[in-house]
């Protein structure tokens, strides 16, 4: 009798220790659930405590206003400032003396955290001022604010790792940099090259205007960046221009040739170039000359096709003026197409952070600078939260003649080329000013104001809550890797655009940050002495003439909470 009540009771034991070794699942789901809401309510305080530090990276590499390529005190800044929160830094990956990689943690799952650094040629602007007044006159800015994504990323990566310390989480953080993103001159190496291998999966940050996330194809261009190169002879100009054999005359007759090809170009391309050398002057016939082209398209065989294309009419034009042609490959992009299950656990964590409040101030600047450069929309700034994206279109479009086409889309990322070997999404985030032209000097006025600041914390709330669901929810994980290869990859492969022949082009933009580096190293920001990069320039905020701020008074302008 005392060995059978031994047994029942041993038998009444059991769902209470399956139970506490995790055997219930709704008991178990309801444990991690409850853990993970903790930490995501001691994440948002932790960020909230950390906004100082994100405005402080935020305006630092904003006042260091650095081309691709060119982004030298970016790097001395971030890889010093990870290395001493404990990171470890590998320098100079893929051939880039300004690319890094930093990890931190141990075992799966191992999260890639990225974004860009760069800025635009000519986009000098004080922030805060709504018109045109550059910092230094005809020096880079960050007329898009690749500024501010990596103070985003490195607020929400140290306060996880705070967490994950303090509950001994395993994973692994691995942040990295966008270097050269204008020239889309870096990932499609690292991807090469192999770095993102062992990742399980990517969050890319980009400013935006609004706090967003999506998934499927984003409507992205996929793109080939190359140079051509002509060479002929030098001549006197006057006394024996027939002995001359002008490449520039080659590069102009190229770029006749494709603007007359344009008109029988697919609606989908979008092709422009720049005259990067064109001779030295005018009493000398050119020997050599160059000009360098983007070509975009919306699939890889179309982006082949239309780079074939060029080199065809590089080709004439060599003939036609009896000159040598070569051509180089700068870089590089894929379109884009980004992990649904990922995306919609992100956007739960947006509706929940939602959009920052902003203050009068913040709406006055906007709105003037919205009416000064002619915006089609003057309603400042959103107060509306976007809908996740969806994929752009449903199908091609069968047009007259017969031609399937996809729907038509303008600007490129090569995010994207990682988009196709790793599970990624991309995070916006509403540090821009809506309706600005891009890659411009009016997208600089807001990205080292309270508008930057307060979209950064936005964002890096947004992140570290996904990081954490993607942490403590293997499923995640595993859903994403399922629609990566069932349907992101099921017909579509990834090809590079790039050989293994190709070295990044990082000699690109050197002469134009020796010219203006010097002038720049003036207005370099001091977090030891300033609050605020505003304050350091001494700006009042937000600083309207007096017209734009009469103009204002005439409809009150809130803050549309």
């Amino acid at each position: 009798m005392k060995e059978f009540t031994k047994v029942l009771a041993a038998l009444w034991l059991i769902p209470t220790l399956l139970l506490a070794q995790g055997k219930d699942p709704k008991a178990s789901n309801k444990r991690v659930d409850a853990q993970i809401e903790q930490l995501k309510k001691e994440a948002i305080t932790a960020i909230d405590q950390r906004k100082d530090q994100a405005q402080q990276i935020n305006d630092m590499l904003f006042s260091f206003a650095e081309l691709g390529f060119q982004e030298e005190e970016s790097f001395k800044y971030l890889t010093t400032l990870l290395e001493k929160e404990g990171f470890t830094i590998q320098r100079g990956i893929a051939g880039m003396p300004t690319a890094w990689i930093a990890t931190w943690g141990s075992g799966k799952p191992v999260i890639a955290i990225g974004s860009d650094v760069d800025c635009i040629p000519k986009a000098s602007q004080k922030p805060g001022v709504a018109y045109k007044d550059p910092i230094v006159e005809g020096a880079p800015g960050h007329g898009e604010g690749h500024n501010s994504g990596q103070a985003l990323n490195i607020v929400a990566a140290l306060t996880v790792k705070q967490l994950m310390e303090k509950n001994k989480l395993s994973g692994t953080l691995m942040l990295w940099p966008g270097v050269a993103e204008e020239l889309l001159g870096s990932k499609a190496f690292y991807v090469r090259d192999g770095y993102f291998k062992d990742v399980d999966a990517c969050i890319f940050t980009h400013v935006a205007d609004n706090l967003s996330v999506s998934y499927g194809d984003a409507g992205y261009n996929g793109m080939i960046s190359v140079k051509f190169s002509f060479e002929g002879q030098a001549a006197h100009a006057a006394a024996a221009p027939w002995r001359g054999r002008s490449a520039l005359d080659a590069v102009e007759l190229m770029n006749i040739g494709w603007n007359f090809r344009r008109e029988h170009l697919e609606l989908t391309q979008r092709s422009h170039y720049v005259i990067s050398d064109g001779g030295d002057q005018p009493n000398v016939v050119p020997s050599k000359a160059s000009v360098w082209y983007y070509f975009r398209e919306r699939s890889y065989p179309k982006i082949v096709k239309l780079f074939e294309t060029g080199v065809k009419v590089a080709e004439g034009a060599a003939l036609m003026t009896d000159t040598k042609f070569t051509y180089e490959i700068l870089g590089s992009a894929w379109p884009g197409h980004f992990n649904k299950p990922i995306a919609s656990v992100m956007y739960d964590n947006i509706k929940r952070i939602g959009l920052p409040t902003w203050s009068t101030d913040d709406q006055m600047l906007a709105k003037a600078t919205q009416k000064e450069l002619q915006s089609p929309k003057r309603e400042g700034l959103a107060v509306k939260l976007d809908t996740i994206g969806t994929p752009v279109g449903s199908g091609p479009t069968v047009m007259m003649g017969g031609q399937s086409m996809v729907p038509l889309s303008g600007g490129s990322d090569d995010i994207s080329d990682i988009s196709w070997v790793v599970p990624t999404v991309v995070l916006l985030y509403p540090s821009n000013i809506p309706g600005l032209p891009g890659h411009h000097w009016s997208d600089a006025i807001s990205m080292a104001t309270p508008i930057a600041h307060k979209g950064v914390v936005a964002g890096a709330k947004v992140e570290a809550m996904t990081l954490l669901d993607m942490l403590l929810k293997p499923e995640i994980i595993e859903q994403a890797k399922a629609y990566f290869t069932d349907e992101q990859t099921k017909e579509t492969k990834y090809k590079a655009l790039i050989s293994s022949k190709e070295i990044p082009a990082v000699y690109l933009n050197k002469k134009i940050m020796a010219e203006f580096k010097p002038k720049l190293e003036k207005f370099y920001y001091d977090p030891t002495k300033y609050k605020t990069y505003l304050e350091q320039l001494g700006i009042k905020y937000p600083t309207l003439r007096d017209d734009q701020r009469a103009d204002l008074e005439k409809k009150p302008v809130s803050n549309g909470k």
